[in-house]
């Protein structure tokens, strides 16, 4: 199964399965291997990982777009509670005035004398003043109150409905990245199905022993410098090792690369942003020479790939479609930078 993995030097002759490319060269790889009715498993190789990378950009964005879904509906309950509380308080209002508030109830609105009160018309007020005989100074008082609930009410309702829209046009998008996701890890599966045996075989033994080497260097590590928080999350994400990765996923049942860092720095006691792009800036930024033990490391200029620092050049990341959590080498895909959180 092919993976996030840059080729090796030519020095190595041993089969990789990480060919990711810059996103430039996305579009002109794709073309080629599209011309071409008889790629090599290493061209398959390459655009299975490129499809790899963009499913990958078009799943943090997903949860981008999932995280404000969730804090829309959030804010659309508020409004709504709010909105329901604010009637049951006009409700009381309306029937503190008797009389008054009866022919407003039946009327569905305020009673033509009432609406002369607060009309903002000097002229038609000093025109039929009279009729305000009728309403005592305390009635007057719930007629205020009365008239900036119902404003407080109409707005909150507006307010709601504008964000009942907004959350329609955010599933649209979560609707159009999760096509997305599904038509890039589609077309690479499409691809690998093209693939031999013998060569599937040889991807996977290639897999095999990218992940017994990196397990074998992460044995080799130790936690000196990590912070308690970068401790606890790594020892959190090793008891995640084998987990599938899941799209979208940030549970024990399936993590996608954010999904895991979140998910471990929780166990922390540390609240992460769902993203990559995020979480990005959830602390201090550090240099490859400067990493410690529990830090998030970032892959690609996009910042589209995350995963924990484990020490000894390894982290323990949710790599790609297809695969488990794991660990890996650092130099496995273009690294951006590290953050070092708490």
């Amino acid at each position: 199964m092919a993976s996030h993995r840059r080729p090796k030097q030519p020095s190595r002759a041993r089969l990789t399965l990480f060919g990711a490319t810059a996103a430039a060269t996305v579009a002109v790889t794709s073309q080629g291997a599209q011309a071409d009715p008889n790629p090599t498993m290493e061209e398959v190789q390459e655009r299975v990982d490129e499809l790899h990378h963009e499913a990958e950009e078009a799943t943090e964005e997903y949860n981008g777009a999932k995280e404000q879904e969730e804090e829309l509906e959030e804010e659309i309950a508020d409004l709504q509670d709010a909105a329901a509380r604010g009637q049951g308080e006009l409700n009381d209002l309306v029937g503190s005035l008797g009389s008054i508030a009866s022919a407003q109830y039946r009327n569905g609105g305020l009673d033509p004398s009432v609406q002369l009160f607060l009309s903002s018309d000097p002229e038609g007020y000093l025109d039929r003043a009279s009729t305000l005989d009728q309403v005592s100074g305390v009635q007057a008082e719930t007629l205020r109150q009365i008239e900036s609930q119902q404003r407080t009410l109409e707005q909150q309702r507006e307010e709601a409905a504008e964000k009942l829209e907004d959350l329609e046009e955010l599933r649209e998008e979560l609707r159009e990245r999760k096509d997305e996701i599904q038509g890039r890890l589609a077309e690479a599966q499409e691809l690998l199905n093209q693939l031999t045996e013998e060569e599937q075989a040889a991807l996977d033994a290639a897999a095999a022993e990218e992940a017994s080497d990196a397990a074998e260097a992460a044995a080799g590590a130790s936690l000196e410098g990590a912070s308690s928080y970068g401790a606890a999350a790594v020892a959190a994400a090793e008891t995640a090792l084998g987990t599938p990765y899941v799209w979208g996923g940030s549970s024990p049942g399936g993590f996608d690369c954010s999904g895991l860092t979140s998910w471990a720095y929780a166990q922390a006691g540390v609240s992460l942003p769902r993203t990559s792009q995020s979480q990005a800036y959830a602390g201090t930024q550090v240099g490859i020479n400067d990493l410690a033990p529990g830090d998030l490391v970032f892959f690609y200029s996009e910042l589209s790939h995350v995963g924990i620092y484990v020490g000894n050049g390894q982290m323990i990341h949710a790599p790609r479609p297809g695969g488990v959590v794991e660990y890996s080498s650092l130099d496995v895909m273009p690294f951006a930078w590290g953050v070092r959180v708490g």
